[in-house]
């Protein structure tokens, strides 16, 4: 097992100089519903900090979202029903699942993703994973599971070695977030120790997906999974120091910009 420290910050690829918009990053955001429309806020705050463009679908029924979310941020662009394909096919990852609701139109959003778009990154979390065919997953594919999530998905109890199995078995990066987090592509397994009690709010694992979605833009899978669960463990860390548990998914985004300057510039 190898565990991931600050060094995995120089695997990242950086923005070159002479780059210009979308060159860093284009991200599709399938997420959100009337009841839990944070989870989208949180997820495209965050990754509208890492990637250049950030693309927000939400199922129809939840369209009043968008107007809501337009007056607390407005770094994104909304896409209609009518254009969700061809945005999936136009951006490099897409992240699905923070603050859906449990519904079949959803449900058949994840199997269509997976299962027809198998050279697209797909970010699965949240309500996503809860009616998860495993069979469906592929190696472009990675999951960020809690450990109820793990269980539901891969019918086995969420320990580092069950990690490692599953993702040999059905393919994909899977990170387990815990009070350790371990992230396996097959070939090895991972373990992250940055994190600490303050980071069981919600809305925190909605960063995490954020953070990691982004980074698989433009970057390989294993790495951008790695340094975006050690990134939020290391901001988390720092707010627990200020803080102490007085801080929220909001503050840990916010920290996590004073860890990007000083760890990756």
């Amino acid at each position: 097992m190898k565990i991931i420290d600050q060094s995995i910050f120089g695997d990242l690829q950086k923005p070159k100089k002479d780059s210009h918009k979308g060159q860093n990053g284009r991200l599709l955001i399938i997420a959100g519903s009337e009841k839990f429309h944070g989870a989208l806020l949180l997820a495209v705050q965050t990754a509208s900090r890492i990637v250049d463009m950030v693309y927000v679908y939400t199922t129809p029924n939840n369209r009043g979202i968008i107007d809501n979310l337009k007056s607390d941020v407005a770094v994104f662009i909304p896409v209609l029903e009518e254009e969700l394909w061809n945005t999936v096919d136009m951006v490099d990852a897409v992240l699905i699942g923070p603050g859906m609701a449990e519904t079949g139109e959803n449900v058949g959003l994840v199997k269509t993703l997976l299962t027809k778009y198998e050279d697209k990154k797909i970010v699965i979390d949240a309500t996503a994973m809860w009616h998860l065919n495993p069979a469906w997953i592929n190696n472009n594919t990675i999951l960020t599971p809690h450990s109820r999530e793990f269980e539901q998905v891969y019918k086995c109890k969420p320990t580092s070695d069950h990690v490692h199995t599953m993702a040999i078995e059905y393919g994909g990066t899977v990170l387990l977030k815990g009070k350790y987090d371990y992230v396996s592509n097959g070939e090895d397994i991972w373990e992250n120790r940055t994190g600490n009690v303050g980071m069981t709010k919600g809305g925190t694992g909605d960063v995490v997906s954020g953070t990691v979605a982004a980074l698989s833009c433009t970057n390989d899978n294993i790495t951008a999974t790695c340094v975006g669960i050690h990134l939020a463990g290391l901001a988390g860390d720092e707010s627990y120091e200020k803080k102490g548990t007085f801080y929220n998914a909001e503050d840990l985004v916010e920290q996590m910009g004073n860890i990007w300057k000083k760890f990756i510039k």
